[in-house]
């Protein structure tokens, strides 16, 4: 079911990106996770309008959002030996400081529900009252991008349906933009929500197969204690 427009209409278009991005009025767009973990975006005539790739180092979780002929847009690039889950967004394919569009972080170390806080370029020291804010569960594909810490809506996450058997179809969601509001920037966002949740999982996986591989060890050296 496509969301509601916002109680609190848009007083000024929210251009991040670039204002190429936006539309005077509501449409919905679908993304797609495929098995290399990169995204895809569509129309409802399932025409490719963006794409995000991993472009992962060693030392750096990497994101590139790209244009439909593969020209980069903006590069995601997660900020190492962090507490808060903090992600530098550039411009292009650059990684200098000078060409940092905004940056997010989590607000707190745990979190039990998605909530990703945004700052624009003047506020890289993440200090202050964030310029937009994306909150709610991922798992269930029910997320809502705000306009600072108010009620207002530019974007919302629903999850989507098979016509076949209206069974919720997985790797797969919709997202309503709200009319005057740069859906790069906010499938930017999603990307980077989608690629914490990838490495959270990662690092659950990492830790149940290390304490696995514990418990086998301990086991084989009781064994030979008491052989």
């Amino acid at each position: 079911m496509m969301a509601q427009p916002s109680s609190t209409p848009l007083s000024s278009p929210v251009s991040v990106i670039g204002s190429q991005f936006m539309a005077p009025y509501q449409f919905d767009i679908k993304v797609e996770i495929n098995s290399s973990g990169n995204l895809v975006i569509t129309d409802t005539n399932h025409k490719i309008m963006l794409k995000v790739k991993r472009c992962d180092t060693s030392f750096h979780s990497q994101r590139v959002l790209l244009d439909a002929d593969d020209k980069p847009i903006v590069m995601m690039r997660e900020k190492i030996m962090t507490e808060h889950d903090r992600w530098n967004i550039f411009r292009g394919d650059s990684k200098s400081k000078s060409d940092i569009i905004f940056t997010t972080k989590t607000p707190h170390m745990i979190q039990f529900k998605t909530c990703v806080h945004v700052f624009l370029a003047n506020k890289t020291s993440s200090k202050g009252v964030c310029d937009f804010k994306i909150q709610g569960s991922w798992s269930k594909r029910n997320c809502t991008i705000f306009k600072g810490d108010t009620s207002t809506t530019i974007a919302q996450m629903y999850k989507m349906q098979s016509s076949e058997n209206v069974k919720f179809v997985k790797n797969k969601f919709m997202v309503t933009i709200y009319p005057r509001v740069d859906y790069a920037f906010v499938v930017t966002l999603i990307a980077i929500v989608e690629a914490m949740k990838s490495s959270d999982t990662k690092d659950a996986i990492a830790v149940e197969v290390g304490g696995q591989a514990g418990q086998g060890l301990g086991s084989m050296l009781g064994a030979v204690a008491f052989s």
